[in-house]
């Protein structure tokens, strides 16, 4: 590795992005890059992964080109380089030929640093033919996590960017991604024909995100609950599994004040995109959203993603949940979670037309993800073992500040298991627990289930906790659920030696759902309270002059500046530019565009 490569990318970080040092293993990827290697980097959301081809792009000759599949964010994308004097485009199905054809024409002369390309329009001849006549520096492959068939985010034509590497031997390749376990990290070195890469993994522990895993009882009541506790000024993401329920969970939040907008794929593309573009640009704004949404979303500000259904992997809840907090400040994951989940997850891996073997890898990745829900130890220690991290429990997440009980569940256990058996396996959960309670319905009569030994032998537990039992064992693997069959339960082989009484069973203990506790004012939303009554003041007025700075732009808030910048210019309060030069953030181009305005802003208040 070259100094005088590294000492070239550490001015352009300084002078073109404003930041005064690499973070982590930055640096060194960026080095790597730029001299000409290939990388595949794995680096967790808001880690700063699109500087580690970005600053390369403009140390090496010729143009960037960026394979991303988010069509609807390049826009943005372009917007951002452009406000810290990156020259950049994109080419996509958006643009009239005409616009194309201006790119293009930027391109093979190189007049421009980057140019964004999704990859089916990268495959077309036309779109190959120009980059083997033009100069490229290198290619980007953004989200490369979609090659891989095992993964929670598959796109079909990503497999095809191994003609790369076929066409374009000698241009460097970095693929980058926030999500990877071991098998998704192989087939992506594999697929895209990266095998002699360098690969980074960074840390994936997210130590600004809370994690909060709770008891589904009433799960929309309980959301709106946390949020108005926790979060009642904030961005924020709710994941729903169903269309049907993005569009009810966004008019229950709307009437009840909190401002929640729909996405999913069955929204007219007008309507999704205008609904995208109002999460960016304007703040407070709670999305509602199938997993459609949040690949690629830089929001910085987004306090909470929350889970109002089961997600299918840990891969899939990491990604999804690490849309929260990417400027570093504190940020909450919250889930709620119960035994219907459990059931309409297995059903749909049971349902789908996948062969068997891919039937049992989902079936892996779900059971990681059950393991995670129902852990009693620390929850960062568990997703991060999954991606084959170590840790010490971590002191931030709902287990580990309120540790679970567990207890002996054998004998509850066995009760359950043999009121399964005594019903012929025939029945679902309701019609199992009201025969352990001894409810008496028409339905028990009927099948003279009152009449059973099992009958009201667990009259001792309400049905919330027989459910929570039969959902650990579930995910235990002790019961399954047949769905063809009414969605009964059945015993597996597994359940044998608990009944005969070889095995014991440890489980947690059963807590009634509480109400969310209003947090007190220091601790809401993110950190201003280390800023004193002054220091708060020109922060509160540098945010509504970016709002309207944006506005004038057409560009979200944070392309201007991000929080995290206007808090550390109201603590400087820089009087002259020179003093604005120091901040973290602050460009020579952002530094030009706005830097007499602040610092007229700052005058102000002296």
């Amino acid at each position: 590795m070259s100094t005088g490569i590294g000492a070239r990318a550490l001015e352009q970080l300084q002078t073109v992005f404003g930041y005064p040092a690499f973070r982590g293993q930055q640096g060194d990827i960026v080095e790597h890059v730029a001299s000409g290697g290939d990388a595949l980097v794995l680096m967790p959301t808001g880690g700063g992964k699109s500087l580690c081809y970005q600053i390369p792009a403009l140390l090496r000759d010729g143009v960037g080109v960026v394979v991303s599949p988010l069509i609807a964010l390049m826009q943005d994308q372009v917007d951002a380089l452009a406000e810290v004097g990156v020259r950049a485009a994109f080419l996509n199905s958006t643009q009239t030929f005409e616009e194309s054809m201006r790119i293009e024409r930027l391109v093979r002369t190189g007049e421009i640093d980057l140019v964004y390309v999704a990859p089916e329009r990268l495959m077309t001849t036309r779109c190959l033919d120009l980059f083997e006549a033009s100069k490229i520096a290198l290619f980007a492959i953004d989200e490369a996590h979609c090659v891989s068939q095992w993964g929670h985010d598959f796109r079909p034509e990503y497999i095809k960017l191994s003609i790369l590497h076929e066409r374009f031997p000698d241009v460097p390749r970095i693929a980058l991604t926030a999500t990877a376990d071991h098998q998704t990290r192989a087939e992506i070195a594999l697929r895209l024909q990266l095998g002699e890469a360098r690969q980074f993994v960074s840390s994936f522990d997210r130590p600004n995100i809370r994690y909060q895993i709770v008891e589904k009882a009433n799960g929309r009541k309980q959301l709106l609950d946390f949020i108005t506790a926790e979060h009642g000024d904030d961005a924020g993401i709710v994941y729903c599994l169903s269309r049907k329920k993005v569009e009810e969970t966004a008019e229950f939040l709307n009437e009840n004040g909190i401002r929640a907008l729909p996405y999913h794929a069955g929204m007219d593309y007008p309507k999704r995109s205008a609904n995208q573009a109002r999460f960016l640009r304007e703040e407070k704004i709670v999305m509602v959203a199938t997993i459609a949404f949040g690949m690629g979303i830089d929001k910085p500000d987004v306090r909470f993603v929350c889970h109002l259904d089961l997600p299918k992997s840990i891969e899939g809840y990491y990604q999804e949940t690490g849309r929260a907090g990417r400027d570093g400040l504190p940020a909450s994951a919250w889930m709620a979670y119960g035994l219907q989940d459990v059931v309409l997850q297995r059903r749909m891996i049971d349902e789908s037309e996948a062969d068997e073997t891919f039937k049992r890898v989902l079936s892996v990745k779900l059971d990681a993800m059950l393991g995670l829900c129902e852990t009693m130890s620390c929850r960062r220690t568990r997703l991060l073992e999954y991606f084959g991290e170590r840790s010490t429990p971590c002191g931030n997440c709902d287990t580990c500040l309120i540790p679970p009980i567990s207890f002996d569940a054998t004998v509850p256990v066995q009760k359950l298991l043999s009121a399964i058996y005594r019903v012929d396996q025939r029945f679902a959960a309701g019609h199992v627990i009201e025969v352990l309670r001894g409810v008496e319905t028409d339905r028990i009569k009927q099948w003279h289930h009152n009449a059973l030994s099992v009958y009201g032998i667990g009259s001792e537990r309400a049905e919330a906790e027989w459910r929570a039992i039969l959902r650990q064992i579930i995910a235990m693997g002790l019961v399954t659920v047949d769905h063809e069959l009414y969605s009964s339960l059945k015993l597996t082989d597994a359940a044998r030696p608990v009944l005969k009484g070889g095995q014991k069973v440890q489980l947690r203990q059963y807590q009634k759902p509480v109400k969310a506790k209003r947090a007190p004012a220091a601790a809401k939303g993110y950190v201003e309270s280390d800023l004193s009554n002054s220091e708060q003041a020109i922060f509160d007025k540098l945010r509504w002059w970016r709002v309207e700075t944006a506005r004038a732009h057409n560009v979200p808030a944070y392309v201007i500046f991000v929080d995290a910048t206007l808090r550390e210019i109201a603590k400087a309060r820089p009087t002259s530019l020179d003093d604005l030069r120091g901040v973290t953030g602050v460009g020579e181009k952002k530094l030009a565009s706005y830097g007499e305005e602040i610092v007229a802003i700052i005058s102000e208040f002296d």
